[in-house]
């Protein structure tokens, strides 16, 4: 079982490995998609340090400046810093604040673990990136998934039973639908993925066109 302190050096150092592996991108691949719908690299990394940035009381005023809908809010902040700042300052606002204690509202240190890690693959994966994230962070990971999580974040698993290929590891029931570990964590915070990572029947519904 993971320990507080554990989780917390396994956040440290995932942002410290993604603040390396952004300061190596080209011009072009910071403006290439992610798989965040609408967000290209930079808005992504705008995005993953934006709780390092704003204070609770000026996240209350975005907040309420976007009607109250987190999605808006961070749609605006993360395009907003995005255009402001410079792809160095991205990758710093990172690796700076490695050892910051920003959570998500809900879910705790594993929640900001997931937060990084799934930003950090909605990068990688979409440019084509090999980086396997280290095991422990996965099964951390895969070990909080659960019915109210995959609602949270817009994950349609019925159905369908998730089995990892690279680890011990399945959820659900249903058809089978195979593929690495990390990308089977994708799934479950709703994402969907480029063609040929995903194995069975189920895997069209699962891929971006």
């Amino acid at each position: 079982m993971e320990t507080t302190g554990n989780i917390k050096d396994a956040i440290a150092a995932e942002r410290r490995e993604l603040a390396d592996l952004l300061d190596g991108l080209s011009p072009a691949r910071w403006d290439a998609p992610s798989l965040c719908a609408g967000w290209r690299v930079r808005e992504v990394a705008a995005h993953m340090s934006q709780g390092f940035r704003y204070s609770l009381s000026r996240t209350l005023l975005e907040l309420l400046k976007a009607r109250a809908s987190l999605h808006r809010m961070t749609d605006r902040l993360a395009r907003a810093d995005a255009a402001t700042a410079s792809t160095d300052q991205l990758a710093a606002h990172l690796r700076d604040n490695a050892h910051h204690p920003w959570t998500p509202p809900v879910g705790g240190l594993t929640a900001a673990l997931g937060h990084d890690v799934i930003h950090g693959l909605d990068i990688t994966v979409a440019l084509g990136l090999d980086r396997r994230v280290p095991e422990d962070r996965v099964r951390t990971l895969l070990g909080a998934v659960n019915a109210r999580t995959l609602k949270f974040f817009g994950a349609h698993l019925t159905g369908v039973q998730l089995r990892a290929t690279d680890l011990d590891w399945s959820y659900g029931t249903g058809t089978p639908l195979t593929g690495a570990a990390q990308d089977l964590l994708l799934l479950t915070y709703g994402r969907k993925l480029p063609p040929g990572r995903l194995g069975g029947e189920p895997g069209a519904r699962f891929v971006s066109v």
